[in-house]
């Protein structure tokens, strides 16, 4: 059972669930990107534009985003329990870790919606 205020989910079977479902959401979001790109002809800049402009590539976006920290939060979190074995290290790395990828999300959003 998972009792650490830094872990995402309440125990090992949430935080598993949560990385597999944010794995389907980053994967289906990379295809759709590619698929896009595909699309978009040459590269043009005014075609991504107009595709990020819509409000379902924003959400979508958004969605892919958050999946992606949870990801990476949970991976973070497994990863230094099991190889950082000082209490303390641990810690330290995990607060500076959690910062950047929440400073990470706040970028995210504030360039997705212009903020």
């Amino acid at each position: 059972m998972v009792g650490v205020a830094t872990a995402l989910g309440k125990n090992g079977l949430q935080d598993w669930l949560i990385q597999r479902v944010s794995a389907v959401i980053m994967a289906l979001y990379t295809v759709t990107l590619v698929a896009c790109w595909f699309v978009i002809k040459d590269g043009d800049i005014q075609g991504w534009k107009t595709l990020f402009s819509t409000i379902y590539m924003r959400t979508f976006t958004l969605l892919a985003l958050l999946a992606l920290v949870a990801h990476a939060w949970i991976g973070f979190w497994t990863v230094s329990t099991d190889y950082i074995k000082d209490m303390w290290m641990r810690l330290t790395a995990q607060v500076i870790i959690y910062i950047v990828i929440f400073l990470y999300l706040v970028w995210g959003i504030q360039i997705l919606w212009g903020w």
